[in-house]
């Protein structure tokens, strides 16, 4: 259960520039929890005091570990979440101030790509109306309309010939063909925006190359955004435009990419590098960096730095005590920790 939006806060937003698409202001996005269904036991702090800008046509990574707020961040992104406190601006415009049918319209601007395409796809429901069923919400009547655009949308992906494909059921094709039937699904409105919700973890490995193709193309040809959310890094660095390293509800380093993997300064993000797949057997040593330990509850945070009681240079007294703000060691390089004081 969500927690009620913050009705006392002022609505006062941060400038953006012209060319942002999608503004991110000092979002909470906190769940309350009941004691055995009644009464108060406390907040699940999902996403914690979150900002970033998304400009137009641009690929940001969201990447972390299982349970660091991606996904909570991707449904509030969505509008499936209401923001606690803070806000979600698509070209400028506040998502909580959004109508009924304003709402509407601006999920027909995100699409939306679901990790498992098996799972996406109602199992009853043929290819033909799992492809049309978001064209009928939207008021797109017209038959032969809907038809050419579903024939347009599977071209675009690859999936031909289209008629072959639409009296199919999703178990009647493979994991790279249903993956590439959940893309077509989320361009199918013309989306401005694109959020990825690890697109290729479900599947095969020569699978993924082809769908990071696919997505990188798709992209380019429309004049999309694209928000890219995993924790595999070694994908990233080939998609990618700027990373947005997550940690226990908060983004704790951010910069381009070629910066961030030459240049991490978070022990976090160390981390995350260390623990990439690397198939030379020689490299195995550098897993040594790879943190003890779990990350912490967000129900009761750590205090300070979130990271410092599995951190190997936690300075006693500063990061188990203060939380740090937020650096810039180097342009466009920002990252919350105190070494870089």
């Amino acid at each position: 259960m969500a927690a009620k939006k913050d009705k006392t806060q002022k609505k006062e937003y941060r400038p953006i520039s012209p060319d942002t698409l999608l503004s991110i202001q000092d979002l909470h996005v906190w769940f309350e929890l009941r004691k055995f269904g009644f009464g108060h036991a406390g907040y699940v702090r999902a996403v914690d005091n979150v900002s970033f800008d998304l400009r137009r046509k641009e690929t940001i990574a969201l990447v972390g570990e299982s349970g660091c707020g991606k996904s909570s961040l991707m449904k509030t992104i969505l509008g499936i979440n209401i923001p606690t406190k803070g806000d979600v601006l698509y070209e400028g415009k506040p998502m909580t101030g959004f109508s009924r049918k304003e709402l509407n319209w601006y999920r027909s601007k995100v699409g939306y790509v679901q990790q498992d395409p098996y799972g996406a796809l109602a199992p009853f429901m043929n290819i033909k109306s799992v492809m049309e069923e978001p064209l009928i919400i939207h008021g797109v009547k017209d038959k032969k309309e809907r038809l050419e655009r579903i024939h347009k949308a599977f071209e675009e992906v690859k999936l031909t010939p289209v008629d072959e494909f639409l009296p199919k059921f999703p178990h009647m094709l493979s994991g790279g063909q249903q993956q590439r039937v959940v893309i077509a699904r989320a361009m199918i409105l013309n989306p401005t925006l694109l959020v990825a919700d690890e697109p290729v973890s479900m599947l095969d490995a020569s699978v993924r190359v082809e769908i990071l193709k696919l997505l990188r193309g798709l992209q380019e040809a429309h004049d999309l955004a694209v928000i890219y959310i995993t924790h595999d890094l070694s994908t990233v660095r080939y998609f990618s435009e700027r990373i947005f390293v997550m940690y226990a509800g908060k983004v704790i380093e951010k910069a381009n990419v070629d910066e961030i993997v030459m240049n991490a300064q978070h022990p976090y993000t160390h981390a995350l590098l260390a623990a990439t797949s690397d198939p030379d057997a020689k490299n195995v040593d550098e897993y040594q960096d790879v943190p003890p330990g779990e990350p912490p509850s967000l129900v009761k945070p750590p205090a300070g730095c979130r990271f410092h009681p599995r951190c190997s240079k936690m300075i006693q007294g500063v990061c188990d005590v203060k939380e740090p703000p937020e650096f810039e060691q180097v342009k466009d390089h920002f990252v919350h920790c105190w070494l870089y004081e």
